[in-house]
Order: C-alpha cells, then sequence, then structure tokens
C-alpha cells in the first residue's frame, strides 16, 4: 500500500468536471481529444483509474496507418474477409470515430464498497480484455473470451463499441469491473515504462516463449519479426531472459534487428525465401509477419515436436497452413486471442525478478497531452505517459 496521502474513503470523491477528455480515432492518420460523461462506479465490484502510462498496441496501427475500413467492409460483403472481423470491429471495421488506447499502468483514485484487494493510490495494470474471474472460460484462463462481459466476440477497451461500450484507455479516468479480478497490481520494484505494454503486447509475447520454453528446456527460438512489431522484439527478448540456447529474429527493419540484437538475439534480414539461420530447425517459432508466407516459413522451420505461435491478423478466409508438413514433423501451431489477465501475475513477477528490460522495445515515449500526433507516429512501439497522481515510482529502474 502506497505510504503518501491518498484519497480518504473507499467511495470515489465527486469528479471535479462532468466530462473527461479521451483519445479518438477518427480515421487514417487522423486522431484527436474528445469528450465524454465522466466515469462512476456502477457496481460495487467497480474502480475508477487514471491512466498515467498507455503503449500502443501492435494491431492498433492496422486502420492508423493505412485505409483499410471499406477495404474490409468490402471484403466482408465479398466473403474475402472472415465474418468475425465484424463482429470485433464492426461492420465496417475501424470505423471512427471511436475511443481508442488498450494498454495501460494506471492508479486506483476509487473503489466500490464490495472491492475488497484495492485502494487509491494503488499503481494496477489493467487488462485489454474485460473479464469476470468466475465464469467457466475465466476458470479456464481463458480471460478473453469471458462469457459474463462479451456481447459478441469479444468485451475490449479501445475496440470500438462492437467489442463494447468500454472505452479507450488514453483517457482521463475510466470505469473497471470487477476490479479485484481485473487490476492486477504492479510489483514495487518495477518502472510503470517498463511494462506499459503488459497489458497486451508484452503479455502476447510471454505466452509465445515461456510456455513452450519450460517445455524445451534450452530450447532454440526463431522469431519471423515485422507485422506484429512490438510483439515480436519482446518474445526474442524474453527468449534470451529464459535462457533459449539460440534466438534468431528475422526482420527487414533494421533498427527492430538492433534492438533484437540488443536483447542478446541474432538477427538478420527477412526476406520471403531467404534460407534460414538454423538448419537443424527450431523447437520454438514465433511469427509476427502477419502474413501467410509467415505462417508457412514458421511452422516449415520448426524442429520435429516444435511448437510455433502466431500472433497476427490473417483476416483472410484462405490462410494457407502446411498441414502435411506439420503432420510430417509432429508439429504444432498455436494462434488465437491472447489472455493477458490469466499470465500478467506470472508475466510481473519474472520482470521483477529479473528486472527484464521492456523498456528497449519502446522507440517513442511522448508526454500525454501531445496523444493525437504521437499516436499515429510510424514508429514501432509508443509510449504515453504522465506524471501520477498518488501512485509510487520505484526509485531506481
Amino acid at each position: 500500500m502506497p505510504d503518501h496521502p491518498v484519497p480518504a474513503g473507499r467511495a470515489r470523491p465527486e469528479p471535479a468536471a462532468e466530462t473527461v477528455r479521451e483519445l479518438l480515432f477518427h480515421r487514417a492518420g487522423v486522431l484527436g481529444w474528445g469528450e465524454r460523461p465522466a466515469p462512476v462506479l456502477q457496481e460495487p465490484t467497480d474502480a475508477i483509474v487514471r491512466p498515467f502510462v498507455a503503449g500502443r498496441c501492435d494491431g492498433d496501427t492496422l486502420p492508423i496507418h493505412r485505409s483499410v475500413s471499406r477495404a474490409m467492409q468490402a471484403g466482408l460483403a465479398l466473403g474475402a474477409i472472415d465474418p468475425v472481423v465484424g463482429s470485433i470491429c464492426g461492420r465496417v471495421p475501424f470505423q471512427g470515430p471511436f475511443a481508442i488506447g488498450h494498454e495501460c499502468v494506471a492508479e486506483v483514485v476509487g473503489v466500490g464498497d464490495g472491492v475488497t484487494g484495492l485502494r487509491p493510490g494503488d499503481r494496477v495494470v489493467v487488462p485489454w480484455s474485460v473479464s469476470c474471474g468466475t465464469c467457466e472460460h475465466c476458470e479456464r484462463g481463458l480471460t478473453s473470451k469471458c462469457s459474463t462481459t462479451a456481447r459478441s466476440t469479444l468485451a475490449a477497451f479501445g475496440f470500438g463499441p462492437a467489442s463494447g461500450d468500454w472505452g479507450g484507455m488514453v483517457t482521463d479516468t475510466f470505469r473497471v469491473p470487477f476490479a479485484d479480478h481485473m487490476l492486477v497490481p504492479v510489483p514495487d520494484t518495477v518502472p510503470s515504462l517498463r511494462v506499459a505494454a503488459a497489458a497486451d503486447n508484452l503479455a502476447d509475447a510471454w505466452r509465445t516463449v515461456a510456455g513452450p520454453l519450460a517445455a524445451r528446456e534450452g530450447g532454440t527460438v526463431l522469431v519471423l519479426g515485422g507485422g506484429a512489431k512490438s510483439i515480436g522484439l519482446y518474445a526474442a527478448g524474453l527468449a534470451v531472459a529464459l535462457g533459449a540456447s539460440e534466438v534468431d529474429y528475422l526482420d527487414d527493419n533494421p533498427r527492430r534487428r538492433e534492438i533484437a540484437d540488443a536483447f542478446g538475439a541474432r538477427s538478420r534480414p527477412l526476406t520471403a525465401r531467404g534460407t534460414l539461420p538454423r538448419r537443424g530447425g527450431y523447437d520454438v517459432a514465433v511469427e509476427a509477419t502477419s502474413r501467410s508466407y509467415g505462417v508457412q516459413r514458421a511452422v516449415r522451420a520448426l524442429a520435429p515436436g516444435g511448437v510455433c505461435t502466431a500472433v497476427g491478423y490473417y483476416v483472410g478466409r484462405t490462410t494457407r497452413v502446411p498441414l502435411m508438413r506439420m503432420y510430417a514433423n509432429d508439429a504444432t501451431l498455436r494462434l488465437g486471442v491472447s489472455h493477458p489477465r490469466a499470465l500478467l501475475p506470472e508475466l510481473l513477477g519474472f520482470v521483477a525478478e529479473t528486472g527484464f528490460p521492456a523498456e528497449r522495445v519502446t522507440t517513442l515515449t511522448a508526454d500525454w497531452d501531445d496523444a493525437p500526433g504521437a499516436y499515429a507516429a510510424r514508429s514501432t512501439k509508443v509510449v504515453l505517459h504522465r506524471a501520477p497522481l498518488w501512485a509510487r515510482e520505484p526509485q531506481e529502474a
């Protein structure tokens, strides 16, 4: 618990204003501040949080850097794009305006009477997907498939109304339901900027390597990067930190290759048909190109019994997978929505224990007030920040 002044009482004080500011996506390359009613506690299990560090998810760059809404709408109508895209992102996918942003570290500013494990001033990670913690799916660790909160395919912050009216995380304050379950405390020794992406991209990378390497101690790892840009880098760094004997990172971007090298991985350019560095195959592969050819290359690169996790968006209905090769090689392909709430305690504990420098992946750190321009930047990993009101940062990173 913080040892400095915090708001008195368990209920949130009356807001100073009737509205709060939030970052809105309007169309490709155009974001701006908007207003909405200030959040209030609706249930005894709610909390109100104030985000002060926010990361831009790799997936957010799809609509920001490319005009995809109408093209994807046409693809849905023609059957070229899987209809599940519409259930997540709307009939016109990524149609603005909507509140964007779903990675943050926040401080608790108010809690309902039914919240027992949190108090104002606590520093927490808020997972991107909204979950209750008690339904059958949540109890199985499938927290992004919560049957209590999802109206359709997902219940999520920052995806637009098709995934619920939760709003985005780049805002003054927002409401979090099932707060005792949802909000995961940041260990006292971990700087907030280090875990800016823990709510999504860092946790997504953790699942690609932590489990597979636990079953293959000292295994070899291949990361194909460039699509899910920060996820691939986090995965390469985590694989090194987890004790992989070899980590090869392939990407056509020199700056990202430098970051991978700084983690201790071995990087080289990624070409569509180039020879892979390791002829004997890899125990673990991470497919982060978000391309069909990436899936094929990653699967074909596996050693016998290897596992590949694909983390990109594969929106087409005809993504090709070399199934016969997988059959002959006893290979496993894993893909699916990530479940950060189930992973965050282990991940944050690892970062606290090892000092894993996830902040190396951040290529642009910007002031909170500059969010509209910074969030649209063509940079690998954007992190916004402002000073916390009560939450305490470690004295040293």
